[in-house]
């Protein structure tokens, strides 16, 4: 599930290289945001229902919603978006958390867990919260302008943080959001 994005020799904001941000394991805000990498982002990337779901259905939700948010750039003068790290951090263990609800753990050494790759950090990388919940979480994350993400506006230097958003405030776990 990393192995495409890592070989790319991805570089974020500074000169930060995907493969040394990923060192521990993948760190994603919903499987489509990292946190250093500006204006990224992925389609089916850990964090994110993919294998665990018919194709299909992800990538379609992924493209519908990374293009609602880049109109959303567009129409607000809005020239970067890029994950916050404590909704990255947040979504992360949320992912831990949903796969550890399942028997999908038990499986073992399976390349869901990057047992595949010798060495590689063994971390759950699919969403197993279902299809339904995770698109209830993008909905919501974009509901709440972008919630999660800090928006980078024309004019350099200026960059505006949004509402602190949890993994609980974009799961059923907190309806209120």
């Amino acid at each position: 599930m990393t192995g495409p994005l890592l070989r790319l020799g991805i570089e974020g904001r500074g000169g930060q290289k995907l493969t040394d941000t990923w060192r521990a394991g993948p760190v994603s805000f919903l499987g489509l945001a990292m946190p250093g990498f500006p204006n990224l982002f992925t389609i089916t990337g850990p964090g994110s229902p993919s294998v665990l779901a018919n194709m299909p259905v992800p990538i379609e939700q992924h493209v519908d919603w990374i293009t609602d948010c880049i109109q959303h750039c567009l129409a607000n003068d809005v020239s970067t978006i890029e994950a916050e790290q404590h909704a990255a951090g947040d979504w992360v263990e949320h992912v831990r958390e949903a796969a550890f609800a399942t028997l999908l753990p038990e499986a073992g050494n399976t390349w869901y867990w990057g047992a595949n790759v010798p060495g590689k950090p063994r971390v759950f990388m699919p969403y197993a919260g279902g299809m339904v919940r995770y698109r209830d979480a993008c909905d919501r994350v974009a509901g709440n302008d972008y919630a999660g993400f800090e928006l980078g506006g024309s004019d350099e230097g200026e960059r505006t943080q949004r509402r602190r958003m949890s993994y609980a405030d974009v799961t059923h776990e907190n309806p209120g959001v």
